[in-house]
Order: structure tokens, then sequence, then C-alpha cells
């Protein structure tokens, strides 16, 4: 079990997807994020394996939620910088979005 206190020290952040294209170097099909959590975070990366439900056209101007303060990881020569939320599917991932347009970095509480 975890317990709220573990749960308090993730930072959840609301971004838009400002680009997306294809993670030609990846090992599973997925794609290169440019996600904007306004001033105080700023513009960071993300891989994401979504291509199965999302096109590159329609994930730019959408607005996800993604864990902003896990460290970088490499994922073959790209460095990942926040981790997009999603639930898996059996169609593929679904990423979580709010329901109303909200502010880049609006923390989840």
């Amino acid at each position: 079990m975890t317990t709220i206190e573990d749960f308090e020290k993730l930072d959840i952040r609301v971004g838009t997807i400002i680009d997306a294209v294809t993670f030609k170097k990846a090992k599973k099909p997925a794609y290169k994020l440019e996600i904007d959590f306004g001033k105080e975070i700023g513009i960071k990366k993300s891989s994401a394996q979504i291509t199965n439900l999302y096109t590159i056209d329609e994930l730019k101007g959408k607005q996800i939620l993604a864990v902003v303060n896990f460290p970088p990881r490499q994922i073959a020569d790209f460095m990942s910088e926040v981790l997009v939320l999603g639930t898996y599917s059996k169609d593929g991932v679904i990423l979580i979005t709010p329901d109303k347009l909200a502010e880049n970095g609006d923390k989840l509480g």
C-alpha cells in the first residue's frame, strides 16, 4: 500500500501539447512531444507510446496531465523530461485530459 504522503510528492500539472513528431528511433511506436506547462515550468519534452489512438494533428493543442518532477529519462537518443499520464485500454493508451480548459501549469490537487 502507498500513503497519501507518497501521492503528494507527485507534481502533476496541466500542459498543452505544442508539437508532436514521430519518434523514429523508439523501440515501440511513439511520438516525441513538446508540452507547454506555463511560465513557472516552461516547455518540456516527453516520449509517449500513444500512436494507436492519436494522430500528430489531433495532439497539437490538446491539454494533458503529466508528472513534472520525475528525473529526466533517456529513451534512445531523446531525453524525456515529464511523464504524460494515460490509461491502458484494449486499443492503446488513452490520455488523461482536463474536461474543461485549464491554465497551463495548473496543479492536480
